[in-house]
């Protein structure tokens, strides 16, 4: 078994309290982790001491690391006096939060307090991260009778243990809970998954029942009841509503959302221990090179990890072999961290290399039944000499890759040389990475040293398989640019960041963009360079789905991720009344399959051929950590299958239609069995296309997290401490849709292109008449109980039920009288209000709803426009008629901004005396009315207002008063306008 230790690099310390007498500190950092001590070095009179120590600790448990946790108390030393401290703040890590080194970054921990009325500000820098590398050894702790740390750390006072009492924390370290969260196989994965709950499947255990209760989903033969619900707000089809039904799963007969199990209990394996095991699948290869003299290729594949290995059989003559082979390794024996899958050639004095894959082990997912297993993926191997072919695994699980913002920035350039000594050269600096590019503005360089400082962004995918290139051109002409240098910087040199911190700047020698002869060389003694700033930004969620229905909400520095909330478990039961999709053999067919995508896991359902009724029975599960997320469905056709004859179709796979489902609408624990329509809006019109049969249950862990998550943030905190614009996280979420596509399509089924896309609604943002008309009208609901309100406040003033108005005024003279009841009174109706729509409350998930969506009275015209590509490919009397349409509607709301513009001007012009007349005016009544107002209370004036707008028309005009004509007339800065 392999040795694991944690390291702690102790960076810095910024901002402590001070503490020796005379404003400033002497700081030292206590490290306290499983029974070991460490300390630093003592930085004098300094309240921003700089360290950089490391120290390592022994793990004596790795099993037993997620209920451990580091402690780092920062101490100002008083030398002049024995074994004098005082204390400047704590920090507390959970194990839960330990990362491998590779994805470790410098963290900077805000200070706590020890106990209610400590004084403790500044933070403290910390590098976190387990390793298993034999060749660190453990730091020396601290002896037992050390003069200045020998007192043991604090514990918690009775105030705070009665906090965590309440709120289920345990300060003692002793979180009995962790002992029933799936047991994860590498230490740092165990680190990561349980405190993250990435669920993936390579660790595959017994089944087993886990703290959540899941229970199998398989439906019996028997026919499910079902019963319909309809929304008295959708006013839609009654074919597009919603069915609830009572299926008979494994648990037993759902009815109204609960089990009602059988006689027999339907869970299996909870009498023995799970056993853990690392599966390996080699399934083939292709386009292998050739090895021997002769041309031919003899291959076999090697499975290492640590001091075991296996081995497959070898085929002769074979660049495409196919193995299927399955290794599995015992997590109990693993001696290393790294797998590494080799293809070698055998040969009968020594076996020759082919190529080889190396895998993290922390990276490997785990597989948690009754999860199906991974989907098969390419990867490249890598030779000897860098070239790289392809290797082939299998599984129906995928993992999206781990997203990074790519932060550049351009700072400056410096002697950049140009063939044109005459002119001053017009500079820009060109970024790309991969398919994105960038570029910074042009500068025109009066001295040779261009200065830009502009910040460029892109997407990256781990792993990082692209690298930033970066040219500086000049532009000699209009449409003309000559390359003055290049720069080629690998992503895996970059520097990773999960703060705001500032990076700093390193400068990079260009290279030349073309060789020139020795004495130009000898004769230039310094060649040009770029200054820049390059980071990783790991503490931002990359957005690659809309933000209005984003599944995950995590930033991507794993150090940053918090404690999961509960598990999400979907059964894919079956569909029913499929729309042909296609036709073979004369005849309509559709080949169906699903596909669901909640954070970075996508699953997809096997494919049943030529059903229109096909039954998966397939069940997944999912951590949950933030209820405010959706868990997207969809239904595709298989357009890969072909006919009969073998021939292989080459067409898109079809939608069928997509369900979404926000996990903050469902109760826990409630196990919802609804038959979901799918709907699919055609150039034609709406069309229902099937319907949809799912189990779904969201199980929580602690009510009390989950609570605490509606007080937090929605993003993480970067978007907020240094926000993107608005536009460039459109391009951003683009480019993340470009690259999760073109990961998942590598895999093996692969996830083609346009499911992504469907699955990510990647053109969302593109402009539809039909939507824009969808959401003025959901805008006007949203107003319609102020309207509602204003309707009746008019009735109440026109005296139309005289009954009514008089008991208005009763009210209103009660409040004005006693004004602290108005709030409570606000507040107690809202109260009862809730009370009573408790009864009324949805029994099912929203879902989709064609009158919201308008469309169902949607013309045609408008339709083919939403359906475009684009750019447009109609003809040009229809775009022109188009733009004349989108002019018109551009020209309403242009008048109603300028209308608003307009009477916000008027308010302005009350005090400006633009209008002399008027401004006087409104000055003098302002002075009557401050010398009123300081004479008459306040319940007065309230009462005689209300009683002015709730006079009886009797008493009332039908020219507008007096206030509105005023304001009409005063100016505005129309008449300024072109």
């Amino acid at each position: 078994m392999a040795t694991y230790k944690l390291g702690v690099e102790v960076v810095s310390a910024h901002d402590l309290m001070p503490k020796d007498g005379h404003g400033s500190a002497s700081a030292c950092v206590e490290l306290n982790f499983d029974g070991q001590r460490f300390r630093t070095a003592i930085k004098e009179k300094d309240l921003n001491p700089v360290w950089n120590e490391r120290f390592y600790f022994n793990v004596s448990d790795p099993s037993n690391l997620p209920e451990l946790a580091l402690e780092a108390y920062v101490y100002n030393v008083n030398k002049s006096v024995e074994a004098s401290r005082s204390f400047l703040g704590k920090v507390r890590i959970a194990g839960t939060s330990f990362v491998p080194f590779t994805d470790s970054v410098v963290m900077h921990y805000p200070l706590e307090k020890r106990g209610m009325f400590s004084r403790v500000k500044g933070e403290l820098g910390l590098k976190v991260y387990i390793t298993n590398d034999p060749n660190i050894r453990a730091s020396n702790p601290l002896s037992a009778m050390d003069p200045v740390s020998n007192s043991s750390p604090p514990t918690p006072s009775h105030a705070e243990q009665i906090v965590a009492d309440i709120t289920g924390t345990n300060l003692n370290n002793s979180q009995e809970q962790r002992n029933e969260v799936r047991t994860l196989h590498t230490i740092a994965k165990d680190v990561h998954h349980s405190h993250h709950g990435h669920l993936p499947a390579s660790f595959a255990g017994q089944p087993t029942n886990s703290k959540y209760g899941v229970e199998q989903m398989k439906p019996e033969p028997q026919q499910p009841k079902i019963v319909r619900m309809y929304s008295a707000a959708s006013q839609q089809p009654m074919d597009y509503a919603l069915k609830e039904t009572s299926p008979f799963l494994g648990g037993g007969q759902i009815v109204g959302g609960r089990v009602i199990r059988g006689e027999k209990h339907a869970s299996t394996y909870d009498l023995v221990e799970r056993m853990q095991y690392l599966f390996v699948r080699v399934v083939k290869a292709r386009d292998l090179p050739d090895m021997d003299i002769t041309g031919s290729l003899d291959p076999f594949v090697e499975v290492r990890v640590g001091n075991y290995r296996g081995i497959t059989k070898h085929f002769e003559k074979q660049r495409n072999p196919e193995w299927n082979a399955v290794f599995a390794f015992s997590r109990d024996r693993m001696q290393a961290s790294v797998l590494e899958v080799l293809v070698k050639d055998k040969d009968v004095m020594k076996d020759d290399f082919v190529g080889m894959v190396r895998f993290d082990l922390n990276d490997v997912p785990i597989r948690v039944p009754p999860d199906s297993p991974l989907a098969p993926e390419w990867y490249r191997l890598v030779h000897k000499t860098g070239d790289k072919s392809r290797a082939h695994m299998k599984s129906k699980v995928y993992h999206a890759p781990r997203l990074w913002y790519l932060r550049a920035n351009i700072i400056e350039a410096q002697d950049i040389l140009i063939h044109d000594k005459t002119r001053y050269p017009d500079v820009f600096v060109r970024a790309q990475v991969g398919h994105q590019n960038g570029r910074t503005k042009p500068v025109q360089a009066r001295n040779f040293n261009p200065f830009w400082n502009e910040d460029l962004m892109f997407v990256a995918a781990e792993p990082f398989e692209d690298h930033l290139i970066l040219t500086l051109e000049d532009r000699v002409a209009p449409n003309k640019d000559e390359m003055l240098g290049r720069i080629i910087i690998p992503l895996t040199m970059i520097d990773r960041r999960a703060d705001d911190r500032i990076v700093h700047g390193k400068w990079f020698n260009l290279e030349k963009p073309v060789l020139v002869d020795v004495d130009q060389l000898k004769k230039e003694k310094f060649s040009s360079r770029l200054h820049l700033r390059l980071c990783l930004d790991g503490g931002y969620h990359v957005l690659d789905e809309s933000t209005n229905y984003s599944s995950d909400l995590r930033p991507t520095a794993k150090q940053l991720w918090k404690p999961s909330i509960g598990l999400l478990e979907l059964g894919v039961l079956g569909a029913q009344g499929i729309v042909p999709m296609k036709t073979r053999d004369g005849k309509g067919s559709s080949d169906t399959y699903c596909v669901a995508k909640y954070g970075s896991k996508w699953i997809r359902t096997r494919t049943i051929m030529n059903n229109p009724n096909p039954k998966f029975n397939e069940q997944y599960t999912w951590e949950v950590y933030d209820p405010a997320t959706v868990l997207t469905i969809g239904a595709f056709d298989n357009g890969q299958l072909g006919d009969r004859n073998g021939e292989k179709s080459s067409g898109k796979d079809a939608k069928i239609g997509k369900v979404r489902i926000r996990l903050s609408t469902l109760e826990t624990g409630r196990v919802y069995t609804h038959s979901y329509p799918l709907l699919v809006l055609h150039p034609s019109g709406v069309k229902k296309m099937g319907e949809l049969h799912l189990a779904i249950r969201f199980s929580s862990t602690s009510l009390v997290n989950m609570l605490y998550l509606y007080s937090r943030p929605l993003l993480p905190k970067m978007h907020y401490a240094r926000p993107i614009p608005v536009l460039q996280v459109d391009i951003l979420r683009h480019q993340a849709v470009q690259i999760v596509a073109a990961r998942l399509s590598r895999m093996e089924p692969p996830l083609r292109k346009e499911v992504v896309e469907y699955m990510s609604d990647f053109d969302s943002h593109l402009w539809s008449m039909r939507r824009s008309k969808a959401n003025f009208f959901r805008l006007m609901s949203v107003f319609s109980g102020v309207f509602a309100v204003s309707k009746w406040f008019s009735g109440v003033c026109a005296w139309r039920n005289p009954i009514t108005t008089v008991l208005v005024h009763i009210l209103f003279i009660m409040l004005v009288c006693f004004p602290e009841l108005i709030l409570p009174t606000i507040f107690l109706y809202m109260f009862l209000i809730g009370i009573w729509n408790y009864r009324y409350r949805p029994r099912y998930p929203p879902h989709m709803n064609t009158k919201i969506s308008h469309a169902e009275a949607v013309h045609p015209d408008e339709l083919d426009e939403e359906f475009d590509t684009f750019p447009t490919s109609r003809s040009q009397e229809i775009v022109r008629m188009r733009y004349d349409r989108l002019r018109s509607v551009a020209g309403r709301i242009q008048t109603v901004v300028g209308d608003i513009a307009t009477q916000g001007e008027r308010i302005q012009a009350l005090l400006s005396w633009r209008d002399p007349r008027a401004t006087s005016i409104f000055v003098l009544f302002c002075f009557m009315a401050a010398i009123v107002l300081y004479v008459t209370p306040l319940q007065v004036l309230a009462a005689i207002g209300g009683f002015y707008a709730m006079r009886h028309p009797r008493f009332r005009h039908r020219l507008p008063s007096t206030p509105v004509n005023f304001f009409r007339r005063l100016p505005a800065r129309t008449d300024s306008m072109l």
